[in-house]
C-alpha cells in the first residue's frame, strides 16, 4: 500500500489528477471519521475533508516522503481546528452541540445486525462519548481520536501532531483519564449495558 501510495503520489505531482482522486478514494472514510470526531457533526465533518484534500493536493509537493495517511491526517486535523477558531471568533455561530438528529449521519455502528434496543444504546453512548471528546483539549483531543478512533501507531500520532512520542504518551493517558472521569460523571446517564465498563486502557468505540 505504501508504495502504491508513492507512485500515485507522484503521478499526482506530474499532473494526473485521477491519480489524486484514488488517494482520495482510499483515505476519504479515514479523513471523514477524524473530521466528524473533532467537529462533532456529519455536515462539518463531511466540509473539513473536502478542505483537508483540496489543501492536500495543493500542497502535495511539500510531502517529503514517510507515511502518507499520517500526513493527510494531520493536515486534516489542523484543518478541522482552522474552523473551529474561526468559528469562535465568531460569537453568532454556536459551538453547542448538534441535535441528536445529526449523530445519525455519523460513522455507522459496527454492528452490522443491531436490535433496534442495541441501536440505541449504542446511538446513547456514541453522543455522550463525543460530549466527552469535545470537552477535551485541542491536543488531548487529537492525540486520542487518532489512537484510540483511527488506530494510529505512537510514532504515526507523532508524525501526525508534530510532537515527540513521550508527548504523545502523556497526553493520550490524560486524555483517557479525562474521558474515563468524564463518564464516570455521566453515568446514570449511560445505557446500562455500558456501564462501568470503560477504562483508561481501553479504546474507543465509535
Amino acid at each position: 500500500m505504501a508504495n502504491d501510495d508513492q507512485q500515485l503520489i507522484q503521478q499526482a505531482l506530474n499532473g494526473d489528477l485521477t491519480a489524486f482522486n484514488t488517494l482520495v478514494l482510499r483515505y476519504q472514510d479515514r479523513v471523514y471519521s477524524l473530521c466528524y470526531r473533532i467537529m462533532g457533526d456529519s455536515s462539518s465533518a463531511a466540509d473539513t475533508a473536502q478542505d483537508a484534500f483540496i489543501t492536500a493536493y495543493r500542497r502535495l509537493d511539500t510531502y517529503r516522503g514517510g507515511n502518507f495517511r499520517s500526513w493527510l491526517l494531520r493536515i486534516a486535523t489542523n484543518t478541522c481546528y482552522d474552523e473551529l477558531r474561526r468559528r469562535q471568533r465568531r460569537p453568532t455561530e454556536s459551538l453547542d452541540a448538534p441535535a441528536e438528529s445529526d449523530f445519525d449521519d455519523g460513522p455507522p455502528i459496527a454492528d452490522n445486525s443491531p436490535t433496534p434496543e442495541q441501536a440505541m444504546q449504542q446511538q446513547e453512548l456514541s453522543k455522550l462519548l463525543q460530549d466527552c471528546i469535545n470537552g477535551l483539549g485541542d491536543s488531548h483531543r487529537s492525540v486520542l481520536i487518532l489512537s484510540d478512533v483511527e488506530g494510529l501507531s505512537y510514532q504515526e500520532i507523532a508524525d501526525s501532531v508534530d510532537a515527540n512520542l513521550g508527548t504523545v504518551k502523556s497526553r493520550l493517558s490524560r486524555a483517557r483519564l479525562a474521558m474515563r472521569d468524564c463518564l464516570e460523571s455521566v453515568q446514570e446517564l449511560l445505557p446500562a449495558v455500558y456501564r462501568l465498563n470503560y477504562s483508561d486502557n481501553e479504546q474507543l468505540e465509535p
